[in-house]
């Protein structure tokens, strides 16, 4: 049995797998980089130790590094977290030769995963449908080209090591293709030090809904309900529901079962997640497994009541599912908005250095996972993601008002973020009434109408000069200095 757990990972998913650890009464091990010796994790830990400098490949990255920790502090499990090594088969092979318990999938299984056109053909095989796209990988642009002429443009090009909305490009053009081919090869070679490319057919007007799945050792396997992902910016996921609007039981059911099947196609256990497309005209298309726990997993929590950290260190223990798919419902409505350091009106540039205070918003049925405490550093070294606000009720619009008092609380000095945004997308008749796609910004102009919005609220709240000056400049880049907001109770949330 699993009784101490080093985290190979860092700020709030590493405060995530310590709370669950705490309540079972496993041990647990921080590690961590220069940057983050005053880190929660790092203090809410059985024991820390020091693996680096800031730099993750030095740090977080260093597979050697942390290998040496576990065997010198007597681990017998190591929990990844997501990003960093979480999706390393080399490392999960690491582990397991040291005899360590990974929790997560086998390094085989992970492998198949994280090799997309390998994993595409596991699922043509068992039935499950995927993106129209290349049969195999492409030797080069040109051939590239090729593929895209016959299938028709816009298409995608993308990396079979990618990940993360990484190693992506929608091209409408072959000017456009020879460009991006070189841009996707080089993120995938510096984000694993490897390339290869396949082109896809790039379906419009899409959502991008995942499922969750669960399978022990013993070939038991469910699927925890779905959630909807289609709110993003670059490929990568803002706000997240579960249930999906545009998925009623009869379709639940149906791209279910396909999960199980994917589950089984590549003999995954532990947690992970099968990405789909939705296309307008309603049918799925699987696109990818995420074979690690993901960012958006407490919403999944806090409508099927289970504990998802919980559940992988049983599974990782050899216990059998302790359910049926039959026995597990679904109750409520679930909204998480990823709180992310970055500049809305710079193509979403990361934003960082000192938070000088922090408000968490709490109350009834809000859940906020941070690492952020008053007096902390957002680092420009690791992922733009300070907190993940999540908010449950009985109705979908019980939890969206929840949600919108919830970024109205929360209040970051320091750093822009994401939370002026979140409150006009909320407040939105389109996201109110379930319109949604992965062009969601775009097509429905957020931007503009977050400036609109900055300018009404300074309008009907009357501000006095300097306060509306401050307020319209912390937006506009006319960036005010901290030292001569003499009126800093009008300092925006976020």
């Amino acid at each position: 049995m699993i009784e101490k757990v080093l985290i190979a990972n860092r700020g709030e998913i590493a405060l995530r797998v310590i709370k669950t650890c705490k309540a079972l009464g496993i041990k647990t091990v921080a590690v961590f980089s220069d940057e983050d010796r005053n880190s929660l994790h790092v203090k809410n830990a059985t024991e820390s130790y020091y693996i680096g400098e800031a730099a993750p490949a030095k740090s977080y990255l260093n597979q050697e590094k942390i290998l040496d920790v576990m065997l010198s502090s007597g681990t017998d499990a190591v929990h990844p977290g997501y990003g960093f090594l979480s999706e390393n088969d080399d490392f999960a092979r690491l582990c397991e030769k040291n005899k360590i318990n990974f929790i997560g999938p086998s390094a085989d299984s992970m492998n198949l995963c994280g090799d997309k056109m390998r994993c595409k053909e596991a699922m043509l095989k068992a039935k499950v449908p995927t993106v129209p796209g290349s049969p195999d990988l492409t030797k080069d642009a040109v051939d590239a080209e090729k593929i895209a002429n016959d299938i028709g443009y816009p298409v995608m090009l993308k990396s079979v090591y990618g990940g993360g909305g990484r190693g992506i490009r929608i091209v409408n053009t072959d000017q456009e293709l020879q460009d991006a081919y070189e841009t996707v090869t080089a993120e995938s070679i510096a984000a694993v030090g490897k390339s290869a490319i396949i082109v896809e057919k790039f379906l419009e007007k899409t959502r991008h809904i995942e499922y969750q799945m669960c399978r022990d050792h013993h070939g038991n396997a469910v699927h925890l309900f779905e959630r909807e992902c289609s709110i993003q910016r670059r490929n990568q996921k803002l706000i997240e529901q579960t249930p999906s609007p545009a998925v009623d039981e009869a379709k639940r059911e149906e791209i279910g079962e396909l999960v199980v099947k994917a589950a089984e196609a590549v003999d995954y256990t532990n947690l992970g997640t099968a990405e789909f497309l939705r296309a307008d005209n309603g049918e799925f298309y699987f696109i990818e497994i995420n074979a690690r726990l993901q960012v958006e997993h407490p919403i999944s929590e806090m409508v099927s009541g289970l504990d998802f950290v919980k559940l992988q260190l049983d599974i990782a223990n050899g216990e059998p599912l302790p359910f049926k798919q039959s026995d597990l419902k679904m109750n409520g409505y679930a909204i998480e908005c990823r709180i992310n350091a970055e500049d809305t009106f710079l193509d979403f540039a990361p934003s960082t250095g000192p938070v000088p205070d922090v408000t968490i918003p709490s109350g009834p049925n809000v859940r906020c996972d941070t690492y952020l405490y008053p007096g902390c550093t957002v680092s420009p070294f690791y992922d733009s993601l300070m907190a993940k606000l999540c908010t449950w009720g009985q109705t979908f619009e019980e939890s969206r008002l929840r949600m919108l008092n919830a970024l109205n609380d929360f209040y970051i000095q320091g750093v822009d973020t994401s939370i002026p945004l979140y409150k006009t997308i909320l407040k939105t008749d389109e996201y109110k009434n379930g319109q949604l796609s992965t062009d969601f910004l775009k097509r429905y102009d957020m931007i503009n109408r977050l400036k609109e919005d900055i300018k009404n609220e300074i309008k009907e709240k009357q501000l006095p000069a300097t306060a509306a000056a401050i307020m319209y400049s912390e937006f506009f880049h006319s960036k005010v200095q901290s030292s001569n907001r003499t009126n800093s109770n009008w300092k925006t949330h976020g």
